[in-house]
């Protein structure tokens, strides 16, 4: 039985996200260049049943099954039913790290994308150097599929990134 869910976010989740969203050392996942407001996030939060068909992404809740402590979060982005395929990612929580929760989640979304949304491929987009993000991917059967040279400045300078792919067999 599996000891973690994956919901739909929730209000009572806004201060979790806040910590998440505005801790300096993860804006380079998402490119972020600035804090978020409460009142934004807050926003965020009351707009994110929106379908994913509509808003074309979804945020995940990653939430412990006996406890229902959130631990971290995993997102579909750049939905697209016509290709039928989607962008993964995913954040832990820092205390919630090197517990496999993000193998568990990933394995909960990677069911949800193929077996609901009936997708044909995921990808991720991956920093070279971030290790253990691509020690997850590749466990759960992701192959690496290009290289985008000098993608991002992480301020002193340029790192490549990874695109992985898995496809629905």
């Amino acid at each position: 039985m599996a000891k973690l869910l994956l919901r739909a976010l929730e209000p009572k989740d806004l201060d979790f996200l806040f910590e998440i969203e505005n801790d300096r050392d993860l804006w380079h996942l998402s490119h972020t260049q600035q804090p978020f407001s409460a009142h934004l996030l807050r926003q965020y939060i009351a707009q994110a049943d929106e379908d994913i068909y509509t808003a074309k992404q979804f945020r995940f809740a990653i939430v412990q099954k006996n406890d229902q402590q959130l631990v971290g979060f995993i997102d579909l982005f750049d939905f697209d039913p016509k290709n039928k395929r989607a962008g993964i990612g995913i954040v832990i929580h820092q205390k919630y790290r090197q517990k496999g929760y993000g193998r568990l989640a990933l394995e909960l979304l990677i069911d949800y994308a193929f077996n609901i949304l009936y997708l044909h491929q995921l990808y991720a987009n991956i920093a070279a150097n971030n290790l253990p993000s691509l020690q997850l991917f590749e466990s759960m059967g992701f192959k690496l599929a290009g290289i985008k040279k000098d993608w991002n400045f992480n301020g002193r300078s340029f790192e490549d990134e990874l695109l992985y792919q898995l496809f629905n067999d």
